[in-house]
């Protein structure tokens, strides 16, 4: 392995957890934008986890292991998946972890422990924002692993780097359901990361709140690791996004100059779509939370046709 190499890997390792709280930063600034206020700096996040990190922890006496040891794996699994799919490069399609579906429930997994760690206390709203997250991701799972599933069928690989390679050589003629796959991704990804319509990451009202409700009873380090691993998690879905319906300038090689090019490329995507997913916040309302499944029912509907066309 040579030290190009090397640094490649250590860029594809360290960029998620780096830079996901500046693009959840970006969002924040435009939505305050639309709205017509200020807003605080894209770099905010990084001050409020820096902050988080320095506060002493207030731990009830109820918690056992789970929720004390919760904030730690579900940092380390964003931080695994980061690693794990194409950012700016295929190059590392031999990696075992870049499996579609071993991406799915890994992501399954934090929020089962996210989910655990909410109920483990016992407060009321540890409770019922526990109930209502396993509902949608429930509900969520069908249409983002079908949309994946379509990619695959693509491809003839669920191998992400593969994936993405295969569909950046495709005439965009080809593209109509891949079109369709993606729209079913958008929807899936915004329930995955509490965005709006699912869930308004800004609210602690009692009657909308489902992921804030679940992380009320942490405090500083351990806070301050799931809001950075939520952070992660949306990044990481972005990433998929743009690298797996829309890979062009992804580079293939270990070759220095087309890897910073292919850096450059990625970051214009995700402020893209960061700044897509921030007008849609700005021009939606949250759902009530019983029509919820009637969202997830069409993002389903359209993997299913998107696999149909394929096949």
């Amino acid at each position: 392995m040579n030290i190009l190499t090397i640094i490649i890997w250590t860029i594809q390792l360290i960029l998620i957890p780096v830079v996901s709280p500046l693009f959840i930063g970006l969002v924040r600034k435009v939505k305050a934008r639309l709205q017509n206020r200020a807003g605080a700096s894209i770099f905010q996040p990084y001050f409020d986890l820096w902050k988080l990190f320095h506060k002493d922890e207030v731990i009830s006496t109820d918690a056992s292991w789970i929720f004390r040891f919760a904030p730690y794996l579900i940092f380390s699994i964003t931080l695994i998946i980061g690693a794990s799919i194409p950012l700016f490069s295929t190059v590392f399609s031999n990696n075992n972890m870049s499996d579609f579906l071993v991406i799915v429930y890994l992501v399954a997994l934090s929020t089962f422990f996210l989910a655990l760690a909410g109920m483990d206390v016992g407060s009321g709203f540890g409770g019922f924002g526990a109930s209502r997250e396993m509902t949608v991701a429930a509900l969520t799972e069908g249409g983002l692993i079908l949309s994946l599933l379509a990619v695959a069928f693509v491809a003839h690989s669920t191998n992400l780097f593969v994936i993405s390679e295969f569909i950046s050589q495709m005439s965009l003629f080809s593209f109509a359901p891949i079109f369709l796959a993606f729209s079913a991704f958008v929807i899936a990804m915004l329930a995955e990361t509490g965005r709006f319509p699912f869930d308004n990451p800004a609210t602690h009202l009692e009657l909308t709140m489902i992921h804030e409700a679940m992380i009320l009873e942490y405090s500083g380090k351990r806070l301050a690791l799931i809001e950075w691993s939520a952070a992660n998690k949306f990044l990481i879905f972005l990433a998929l996004g743009v690298n797996l319906f829309f890979p062009w300038g992804i580079s293939g090689t270990f070759d220095l100059q087309n890897s910073i090019f292919a850096l450059i490329i990625f970051f214009v995507k995700i402020g893209a779509m960061s700044l897509a997913v921030a007008v849609l916040e700005s021009t939606i309302a949250k759902m009530r939370y019983f029509r919820l499944p009637d969202l997830l029912a069409v993002s389903f509907i359209l993997s299913v046709i998107a696999i149909i066309l394929i096949i």
